[in-house]
């Protein structure tokens, strides 16, 4: 017996590994093999000597980092990981970690602590790591074994990868790989849900029964992989159908004939252009996302809501209405197996807009109107226009699935780094990110990627040298006095981008727009077109 237990411990022992071998293991299991880091002193013993088969993808600065994985990640609908560097890369990545969130990107972040060995003395580049990332993770640890590591990376992949997704953290002390430590055991996770039975049903009668039912797509049909059968669900019900505010990505074809436009990110106004519907199906939004503060009633009074997300505590806040949490794709396949052809007329497509005036210096109109005349139907669009976003909206359909993304949160940085990570995500699909000047100054150093790694990504400028959306609300609030900081004269986007290795051109003129924009669409690989812009347009402020 002794024996046997002795052979038994023996192949116990053969079995354990390095915490970091383990680790790399694990992840290749997974399929993380792409790792996107800024690599500093306490991630050297993880990163030094990296096996083949994985890349590491640098950025210049942790917030690009974390916007080309969120891009990535976005893009493979697959957890994506990130390497920062203890505190200060932590600290850098904040902003674009709290984006991620809101975007609902599954991110597994791993950041060096200092030697565990000397902890307590608070030496320097330790931190308070776990603290630093809340509240913008789903889940936050520093294991408190070197053993524990793998399995908490594990746990970590697999809770960014539940619904609502979103990033988590793990801190690891510099000296935790080259522990003892077992390799994780294989596991799935399924996460897949469908929402109640008996209310989705109650749903499809309402539905039926409606005179003029409306659906809300948000950003939570295009994660889902429900685009096709939301249009399908729409088509059978003859259902208008409405882009929630702030939609950070589309979830419904813009060129479709049921397709009415974006929703006032407002109470009143919100309110006022579903009050013809007496029926509302919110798909994977909100109930709703405001900014301007203007009091009303959520919908109009004799309205009946009903909401379909993944988020609890989406479902907990919406006010009104009955909320359905679970799988957005699998609650619209339950709907359309329900549902009976709709007899109603199917409505004609709402009037194009009539093509702006090319005149100089450039209406901000006019450049996204030809934008979106010589967009390819594969295209990726990445936008971060905050002054031009209902412009943008009105001259660039999104036509395909994956085909646009924006940032939830509001903070500038995302456009230009996610377009990168989305570019690498689908390399045969050319990207195109629309983005202010002001906007572009948070995310340059992901241009420097863009060019090291031969993104397939065209950068359109709307360069107006200041921050115009601040200058606009200040006007429709009523606010007397100029507005000090929102001046950007002096920054050259085109001088920045090429000292970055990212070929850049201005133009100024409508006939120069338009050959530019051949040429960058036609180069498969990075260009920058720094288009100047009337510095007056757009005039009027969206909500």
């Amino acid at each position: 017996m002794q024996a046997r237990r002795g052979v038994a411990a023996q192949g116990a022992e053969d079995r354990h590994t390095t915490v970091r071998e383990a680790t790399f293991g694990l992840l290749r299991g997974l399929g993380m093999t792409t790792i996107f880091g800024n690599p500093g002193s306490t991630e050297l013993p993880f990163l030094a000597g990296l096996p083949e088969d994985f890349s590491y993808v640098l950025g210049l600065h942790e917030g690009a980092v974390v916007g080309m994985a969120d891009g990535y990640a976005q893009g493979t609908g697959r957890p994506a990981l990130v390497n920062l560097h203890t505190a200060p890369g932590l600290g850098n990545a904040s902003a674009a970690i709290m984006t991620a969130y809101l975007n609902r990107t599954p991110l597994v972040i791993v950041a060096g602590q200092q030697d565990r060995r000397h902890l307590a003395a608070e030496p320097f580049l330790a931190g308070h790591l776990t603290e630093m990332a809340r509240p913008y993770v789903k889940w936050s640890s520093q294991p408190v074994r070197a053993e524990d590591v793998p399995a908490a990376i594990a746990r970590a992949c697999h809770i960014a990868a539940q619904p609502p997704t979103g990033p988590v953290f793990v801190a690891v002390p510099q000296d935790d790989w080259g522990a003892t430590a077992a390799p994780p055991r294989p596991h799935r996770v399924v996460n897949r849900a469908c929402p109640d039975e008996r209310e989705l049903k109650r749903a499809a009668r309402l539905l039926e029964s409606g005179r003029s039912p409306a659906i809300v797509a948000g950003a939570g049909v295009d994660r889902s992989g429900a685009w096709e059968d939301t249009v399908r669900l729409a088509e059978r019900l003859r259902a208008a159908v409405w882009a929630d505010p702030f939609a950070s990505r589309a979830g419904f074809p813009q060129d479709h004939a049921l397709f009415r436009g974006h929703l006032s990110p407002a109470q009143a106004t919100l309110a006022e252009e579903l009050s013809g519907h007496d029926v509302v199906l919110v798909l994977g939004a909100p109930v709703f996302k405001y900014y301007r503060y203007l009091p009303g009633p959520v919908v109009t009074e004799g309205t009946e809501l009903v909401h379909v997300t993944d988020d609890p505590e989406e479902a907990a806040r919406a006010p009104v209405g009955v909320s359905l949490v679970g799988d957005v794709a699998l609650a619209v396949r339950r709907l359309l197996e329900s549902v009976q052809r709709s007899e109603r007329p199917m409505p004609g497509p709402p009037p194009a807009p009539p093509a702006p005036r090319a005149a100089e210096p450039l209406p901000v109109d006019y450049v996204l109107y030809t934008v979106g005349r010589m967009l390819p139907e594969e295209a990726v669009v990445v936008e971060e226009t905050p002054s031009s976003k209902p412009l943008l909206h009105r001259y660039i359909r999104v036509r395909s699935p994956g085909g646009f993304y924006s940032a939830a949160s509001g903070g500038l940085g995302f456009g230009v780094s996610a377009s990168v990570g989305l570019s690498m995500a689908e390399p045969e699909r050319p990207v195109v990110c629309v983005v202010g000047d002001g906007s572009l100054a948070y995310g340059l150093q992901a241009l420097w990627s863009a060019g090291r790694y031969g993104r397939r990504v065209v950068f359109v400028v709307l360069n107006n040298h200041q921050y115009r959306v601040l200058r606009l609300l200040a006007g429709r609030d009523g606010l007397e006095g100029e507005v000090p900081g929102t001046g950007l004269e002096g920054f050259d986007p085109e001088g920045a981008a090429r000292s970055l290795g990212c070929p850049a051109e201005t133009v100024e003129a409508p006939e120069e727009l338009e050959e530019a924009l051949g040429r960058a669409l036609a180069a498969g690989s990075p260009r920058l077109i720094n288009v100047l812009v009337d510095p007056e347009s757009p005039r009027e402020m969206w909500g």
